[in-house]
């Protein structure tokens, strides 16, 4: 039995970052869309089939599956869809998965895939076995030619490594936009408040930390239109602290954010976390940084050009 997004254009991958790359796969399944008068699909698999099989060993995520869901719909796709992977999908064999899930579920169309996409039990299908199986059950299928800038392939782990040494800029060119963190308010320690920036703290939801330590950021939602601020991220080793968490000084605020869903975006890395002999020495720095902080967001051309969808 068919499902509702019987007759759509799609593409598959695990997006993580929504990148300048994933971008150009996402233009031409926009306009294969278009040609097709059928909705746009992303599917996606969660936990990502790297994930799964690294067990421990996970690489660190870019955006979360509702950071992911967010980005997807503000570039314009209309579906995203989401296949929990776990040991019994991981022994899907190639042909199975074309014939349930693209053919008798999606009724696929036209599909743009990566031009190293692998999928299926082992990854023992690739373009060649999607060309011949389009052919037999009626689908067109296309791959996307590698992505670079400046000579070299944009991926999500070129992305994780800038973003671990601490080249923001870089990264959010990558990305096309400022790398983004969100999340929902949760109450903290209120130490921040006693040392004079009061703080609005979001646990992460990563298992693994793609970036650490202070940063230079603009926080945005419902009230909290695009303000300045200072961020850390990390364990808070001067306290003791043993999970990591996001605390986000917005300038000049005296607000409840209690609650709320906010967006976190980064432009400038300030320094790494590090442990402070005194909650004294601390707020010295917390100066600094967030002197720091205003010159940088201060200084403008900042705005990673955000892609979306023409038309």
């Amino acid at each position: 039995m068919r499902s509702r997004h019987s007759g759509c254009v799609a593409t598959i991958g695990n997006f993580d970052g929504v990148h300048l790359g994933h971008r150009a796969v996402l233009a031409r399944l926009f306009e294969k869309a278009d040609a097709y008068g059928a909705p746009s699909l992303v599917m996606v698999f969660e936990p990502t089939p790297q994930e799964f099989f690294a067990r421990g060993n996970v690489p660190a995520r870019l955006t979360r599956f509702r950071e992911k869901y967010e980005a997807l719909a503000e570039i314009g796709v209309d579906r995203m869809l989401c296949i929990h992977f776990d040991q019994q999908y991981s022994q899907v064999s190639a042909e199975q998965f074309v014939s349930d899930v693209l053919v008798d579920g999606l009724g696929v169309q036209y599909l743009v895939v990566g031009d190293d996409f692998r999928f299926g039990h082992g990854r023992r299908g690739d373009f060649a076995m999607l060309q011949h199986c389009g052919r037999r059950d009626g689908f067109e299928v296309e791959h996307t030619p590698t992505f670079e800038i400046d000579g070299e392939r944009v991926s999500s782990s070129r992305i994780r490594r800038l973003l671990l040494s601490g080249d923001i800029g870089e990264a959010n060119r990558l990305l096309g936009r400022p790398y983004r963190m969100s999340g929902r308010i949760v109450p903290g320690q209120r130490l921040g408040r006693e040392l004079g920036y009061p703080t609005a703290n979001i646990r992460p939801g990563r298992r693994v930390l793609a970036l650490q330590g202070v940063f230079a950021v603009r926080v945005d939602g419902k009230g909290l239109a695009a303000r300045d601020a200072v961020a850390s991220i990390g364990t808070r080793p001067t306290i003791e602290g043993d999970t990591a968490l996001l605390e986000v000084h917005v300038f000049n605020f005296d607000g409840d954010l209690y609650g709320q869903h906010v967006h976190v975006d980064f432009f400038a890395k300030l320094r790494d976390e590090q442990r402070f002999e005194s909650l004294e020495a601390l707020t010295e720095q917390m100066h600094r940084d967030a002197a720091q902080a205003r010159r940088i967001l201060g200084a403008g051309a900042l705005d990673a050009g955000t892609l979306s969808r023409q038309g």
